[in-house]
């Protein structure tokens, strides 16, 4: 596993600009306010050929009393645990405050590396608001510029310095698993309950997740990543523009993920919401599994379960091909069963077919159901390719393709499905028009 590093500080010292800076992204939401950052955010960087994890967090509160305070402050204390070394960022233009002097004490009875960095510190010019540091007697010091990188070459050098050595690790193998959903549908809880730790911040009020997410996970010798994501509200009800950012890296995150984990309450049916939510994750060729949460909250009977995955399939006919499962994050039912749907989804996913085994099939399909006649003329299929996979992918040459019929298109996903056992995947399915020789 690559060396973890991770980034405290209290709020608005620039926490999340210098996690993007290292990591080259821009993952971490940055604004002009404090508390922006809650959850725990992880990233891949790499300096002078050395890889390693940044783990931003969300700031130390100066008010016990606020909501999300003691959340915040358990979830710095996790990455300080789990990391080989860690940043400290002070803000140089504020000078030293009490918040400062706390955590300071508490980096102390630290056994890990400690770096500390002044920021925004743009230029030898603004050095000298060094000086109100040193009554931390804490050393070295490095003035950094995290926005406009002065200081960063020293600065990471000295931090590479002192991380483990440890061979690259490959992510190709690990199946990504983005939770989407509506806010307050569970999504965190569930992570929580698979992960067995209170990794991400957990709270009754919606919107509480506003980063996506990255977590690693092994399930029976086998890595998964799992991928939080803030709630998708409806377009009038975003108002707040950080709730905007957020919105758009849950949309992002279905971008990087191969499959969907679209997430609902049990208790309040299949909403409009749901539907384009799920549509999202659809439009981006991702596979899907819907999970009907909180089912324990519900009055059932033996034909519950299939009444509602039943409203679930009628709502949701763009992707009848997504498997649905009824859990409870909160009792842990059926939620382990997921990661076994996870890999009968992945596998079908990643399916590739021959080119000459895919010809035989499509063959017998277009033989079974010819086509429309198009102006007057038959439209014939020459052969057919697999381009790619996750989606699996197929390409059709023939001779007329805009004489194809939707209706026919979907004739021949669902023979491709049914002779390829690829009934939990989305397909794409292309046609082309043959180049003349």
């Amino acid at each position: 596993m690559k060396p973890i590093v991770a980034i405290i500080g209290r709020p608005n010292v620039g926490k999340s600009t210098l996690f993007n800076r290292m990591t080259r992204s821009r993952k971490a939401l940055v604004d002009d306010f404090p508390g922006v950052t809650r959850d725990r955010i992880y990233g891949d960087a790499q300096w002078d050929e050395v890889s390693f994890t940044v783990v931003d967090t969300g700031g130390f509160s100066e008010f016990e009393s606020e909501e999300f305070a003691p959340l915040v402050k358990y979830q710095i204390i996790q990455a300080m645990e789990e990391a080989d070394a860690i940043i400290m960022l002070f803000d140089g233009r504020e000078g030293v405050t009490p918040v400062d002097v706390d955590l300071v004490q508490r980096l102390r009875q630290s056994s890990t590396p400690v770096f500390y960095g002044v920021n925004k510190i743009d230029g030898p010019r603004h050095e000298s608001l060094m000086a109100d540091f040193s009554v931390l007697g804490i050393e070295p010091l490095y003035p950094i510029s995290a926005e406009h990188r002065y200081g960063m070459g020293d600065f990471m050098d000295a931090l590479i310095g002192v991380l483990p050595q440890t061979a690259p690790e490959t992510a190709s193998d690990r199946i990504r698993l983005a939770v989407i959903g509506r806010p307050n549908v569970g999504k965190s809880s569930l992570i929580n309950r698979l992960l067995g730790d209170e990794r991400l911040v957990v709270s009754e009020v919606p919107g509480t997740t506003r980063d996506a997410v990255d977590t690693i996970c092994k399930v029976n010798n086998k890595k998964y990543v799992l991928i939080d994501t803030a709630g998708i509200r409806r377009k009038k009800q975003v108002k707040k523009k950080i709730e905007k950012f957020s919105i758009i890296k849950a949309l992002k995150s279905l971008g990087r993920c191969h499959i969907a984990l679209v997430m609902m309450d049990a208790a309040s049916g299949v909403t409009d919401q749901d539907v384009r939510i799920a549509g999202y994750a659809c439009e981006r060729g991702r596979a899907c599994i819907v999970l009907l949460n909180k089912w324990d909250l519900l009055k059932k009977d033996s034909a519950t379960a299939a009444q509602y995955v039943q409203e679930v399939k009628d709502r949701l006919k763009f992707m009848n091909f997504a498997p649905v499962s009824t859990i409870s994050a909160l009792t842990g039912q059926r939620t382990f069963q997921i990661f076994d749907l996870v890999d009968t989804v992945y596998e079908q996913y990643t399916t590739r077919v021959s080119t000459g085994q895919l010809n035989r099939i499509v063959k017998t399909i277009v033989s079974q159901n010819e086509p429309s006649i198009y102006r007057g003329r038959r439209v014939k299929f020459y052969y057919s390719t697999q381009t790619s996979v996750a989606p699996p992918t197929f390409v059709c040459f023939v001779n007329y393709p805009e004489g194809i019929h939707f209706s026919y298109e979907r004739y021949i996903i669902n023979q491709l499905r049914e002779a390829l056992r690829l009934d939990k995947t989305s397909i794409r399915l292309i046609f082309r028009k043959r180049e003349k020789k």
